[in-house]
């Protein structure tokens, strides 16, 4: 069964642009994978410590020689660590706070990172990284992307090379009415349709008149 393990840091909830990107994404996912599976994970709503020296004596403790205590301790970075690896997808929403990734996100990574961690080779991943400011040619702003190298620089530490990027930046103009919602939205919208087209061609070739699948216009609106 295809797996897809959906990731959210925004903490702006249903007014997140990433949000609704990462939805758009799942979206088109579940229509080339009717029978597939959905992780789905807010790390705004879930409490994540912050990693600490227990943590840490635990985590170097082989596992057969730890403490119930230390089971305990490890118990939700252990179950973090396998949705990545029982996923076959990954599509994750980062938030740009500060030039960086979400503190929520953050934690998520240390749970489950370290020298001896996750074997994530063959791994697909998309990556929908949002920033209120403009960082386009000419702002002044154009070497403070520094999310996307870390991201790279991280889940190809595991093994993943098949990344993907869609890089939205200026949702500044949505919250203070420059403009619309769905105009800002509409080209990364297609962004993520191209990404997931080619598993949409897959799964509708021969199961239609044309053998194409349909394009995000005919699509329905949530």
């Amino acid at each position: 069964m295809a797996t897809l393990l959906r990731v959210d840091s925004s903490p702006m909830g249903e007014a997140s642009i990433s949000r609704a990107l990462t939805g758009e994404f799942e979206r088109m996912w579940r229509r080339a994978n009717p029978d597939g599976r959905v992780i789905a994970r807010d790390l705004t709503t879930m409490w994540i410590p912050m990693v600490a020296a227990d943590w840490v004596a635990a985590h170097y403790t082989p596992a057969e020689s730890r403490t119930v205590e230390q089971h305990a301790l490890l118990a939700r970075s252990t179950k973090l660590g396998e949705e990545l690896l029982d996923a076959d997808e990954y599509v994750m929403g980062v938030a740009t706070h500060n030039w960086g990734a979400p503190a929520s996100f953050k934690l998520w990574v240390d749970h489950f990172t370290s020298p001896f961690g996750l074997q994530l080779e063959g791994k697909r991943a998309t990556f929908v990284i949002t920033a209120g400011r403009w960082y386009g040619a000419g702002s002044g702003n154009e070497a403070k992307r520094h999310v996307e190298p870390w991201l790279r620089t991280l889940f190809g530490g595991f093994g993943v090379a098949d990344m993907h990027f869609v890089f939205v930046d200026a949702t500044a103009r949505v919250f203070n009415g420059a403009i619309e919602r769905a105009d800002f939205l509409a080209p990364h919208v297609e962004a993520i349709w191209k990404r997931s087209g080619e598993w949409l061609v897959a799964s509708y070739n021969g199961k239609s008149e044309s053998g194409r699948a349909e394009g995000p216009g005919a699509t329905s609106k949530s």
